[in-house]
């Protein structure tokens, strides 16, 4: 009788053959995860930056550029049209105020002064005629009262005389009467004569306060058509330096035309273009440093212009205390502006990783420092030089802070 023989499944070659397609598959897989994201790669220490996470004093600041610009500038405009006769002084002069700086000359205007300056003088004579004859007329008012006045008194002695006559009968009533009749008549001429001359006093004051008034005024068209030719002669307004002086001689120059500017230079301060992101964190008080020859300078917001020009606005800074040794107008500076008080935070150093980041997340190096693996983050503020770390990272982490442009989706770097 014949004993079945049990067949067996699996062959050694067949175990062979499948082993050896499983390895295969093993080193397709392992190259695949290693080429492909979410794998590691090996980055040599020398070409990264890495950077201890620290606590530390931090304020926040933003950088900006500055120029140099005088702390006081006077632009010179014509106040008066004229052709460039003479020029006292060159551009860049030192000057005193009221220094004559170039003459104008400007024939209309000068005709002019003279038409009114003579005027002015045939008012003046008028004036004098008409007030020595409001002086004569006063006299002989003034004669007229006199002679009515002593007619009056006349009449008031004969009639008293007549009255005293004919109460005791010495004279007749005719003679009586014709005497009283003088008085009251005399008596209405004074009434009258009082009324002329104080009406002719009222009359001659108001015509003396017009002409008056009216000279006055003409005296001062007069002034002002001579300051008129004054300005013909630009001078400096302030004590300071000559800039940017642009007028020849024969030159025609229009009135209101800019002809330059006068600067002071006992002190300075600073032009600064500020992005407009920060207009609302911007305000007076607020305090910028930098560094120049290797001493650190502080400068003070003075005024903000909150004009937006082109995406940004301007802030004057003046220095507190003295500027700069040799500092020059058009200086251009590097500034950091304060936006924040100081304070003690957890601090990341700046660099390239933000870029790609964003500041969600760093690669941190390990504790024996062999890798380094992606860990999420929080950042708050920035100054110049770091972030504030707000979550994700403690007092003493390593990481890297460089650029992670070429590590593409990598989750885990193999440092050597």
């Amino acid at each position: 009788m014949d004993v079945p023989i049990e067949k067996k499944k699996f062959s050694t070659q067949k175990l062979l053959t499948i082993g050896g397609i499983i390895a295969i598959i093993a080193l397709i897989a392992y190259v695949i995860i290693k080429t492909s994201g979410g794998s590691k790669l090996n980055v040599e220490k020398e070409r990264i930056s890495i950077h201890t996470v620290s606590k530390a004093i931090f304020q926040e600041n933003i950088p900006v550029n500055g120029i140099v610009l005088p702390i006081t500038t006077i632009y010179l405009d014509a106040l008066e049209g004229g052709r460039v006769e003479e020029k006292f002084v060159e551009d860049g002069a030192i000057l005193k105020k009221g220094e004559p700086i170039l003459r104008l000359s400007n024939t209309d205007l000068e005709l002019s002064l003279v038409n009114q300056e003579t005027s002015v003088y045939n008012l003046l004579t008028q004036m004098q005629i008409s007030q020595n004859a409001a002086r004569q007329n006063t006299i002989n008012r003034q004669n007229q009262f006199t002679d009515v006045e002593n007619s009056l008194i006349e009449a008031e002695r004969v009639y008293n005389l007549n009255q005293r006559l004919y109460d005791k009968g010495a004279i007749g009533r005719q003679d009586y009467e014709s005497s009283k009749n003088n008085f009251d008549y005399q008596k209405e001429r004074m009434k009258l004569a009082k009324q002329v001359l104080s009406e002719d006093s009222i009359s001659s004051k108001l015509e003396i306060n017009q002409a008056k008034s009216s000279y006055s005024r003409t005296q001062s068209a007069l002034e002002l058509m001579r300051k008129k030719v004054g300005d013909l002669v630009v001078r400096a307004p302030i004590d300071g330096q000559l800039t940017s002086l642009d007028a020849e001689i024969g030159q025609s120059i229009n009135k209101g035309m800019r002809l330059g500017q006068v600067d002071v230079t006992t002190d300075y301060k600073v032009r600064v273009d500020i992005d407009e992101h920060y207009i609302s964190r911007i305000y007076t008080g607020q305090t910028g440093t930098f560094t120049l020859n290797g001493k650190l300078y502080t400068l003070t917001i003075k005024k903000v212009f909150t004009q937006v020009n082109n995406g940004r606005f301007q802030v004057d800074m003046t220095f507190e205390g003295e500027a700069p040794e040799g500092i020059r107008r058009g200086q251009n500076l590097q500034i950091r502006v304060a936006l924040s008080a100081e304070k003690e935070a957890l601090l990341v150093s700046k660099g390239g990783f933000f870029q790609k980041t964003g500041g969600n997340w760093i690669f941190k190096v390990s504790e024996n420092g062999d890798t380094a693996y992606k860990v999420n983050i929080r950042l708050g503020s920035q100054n110049t030089e770091y972030y504030e770390v707000l979550e994700g990272l403690n007092p003493g982490d390593k990481v890297v802070t460089s650029s992670y442009d070429s590590f593409g989706d990598t989750e885990e770097l193999i440092l050597k």
